[in-house]
């Protein structure tokens, strides 16, 4: 039975899409950025933004009523022109989600704040021009081409998941890197994972198996 199960509240190039990839392999239905074509016959919905979908169900009382086609979401963000959305960052939509969904699981994946940086400044052009042109929370415009500054946000980003979770249960911040984090997220959700490694790989940049999302 479908149903959002799962929503990962961290930030891009922490590992989205190797805990999509890995919950695909569960067995699960993951939305990864889009709602995708191939999941949904309704035109107005097929091949747009996961983020824009939560916001337009949370405007009318329920966060998740657009999205539960899908078992998890893994990557809930957008940055492409004027479309900034970021429902990870958003205290009142995180509430609401947890309003809606009081058993609800909330992962954040997670890198070193240096590493993350790093990967965003390479990837495709997200931390020299995207970021700074963006309206983010924590990271208003103008902000967010220098690591420094990249950092701080970051940091902050996960600071105030815990204070907002703190000793939740229903919260995992997922170290993606950890020699557990595996056996972490399988007993989270529930599940065996048949597949744990890296996906999305940075050229020339982070060195996995198959790279880090």
């Amino acid at each position: 039975m479908r149903g959002v199960k799962c929503v990962n509240l961290g930030l891009p190039k922490t590992g989205t899409t190797t805990l999509a990839f890995a919950l695909e392999k569960a067995g699960w239905r993951v939305a990864d950025h889009k709602v995708r074509r191939i999941h949904t016959r309704d035109p107005g919905l097929g091949g747009t933004f996961v983020g824009r979908q939560l916001y337009n169900g949370y405007f009318e009382g329920d966060p998740f009523k657009y999205v539960d086609l899908y078992d998890a979401l893994s990557e809930i963000s957008v940055l492409k022109g004027d479309t900034s959305l970021w429902p990870q960052c958003d205290y009142a939509m995180i509430k609401a989600m947890r309003l809606a969904r009081p058993d609800m699981l909330f992962v954040a994946t997670w890198r070193p704040a240096a590493e993350t940086s790093d990967s965003m400044r390479r990837w495709n052009n997200l931390g020299t021009d995207r970021l700074p042109a963006g309206a983010i929370p924590g990271l208003p415009l103008g902000y967010g081409a220098s690591d420094s500054e990249r950092i701080q946000w970051i940091n902050g980003h996960y600071d105030m998941l815990n204070d907002i979770f703190g000793d939740d249960p229903r919260y995992l911040r997922l170290d993606v890197g950890a020699e557990n984090a595996r056996a972490q997220l399988a007993a989270h959700v529930g599940r065996k994972l048949p597949w744990w490694g890296k996906m999305n790989v940075n050229s020339g940049g982070d060195t996995a198996s198959k790279g880090a999302a």
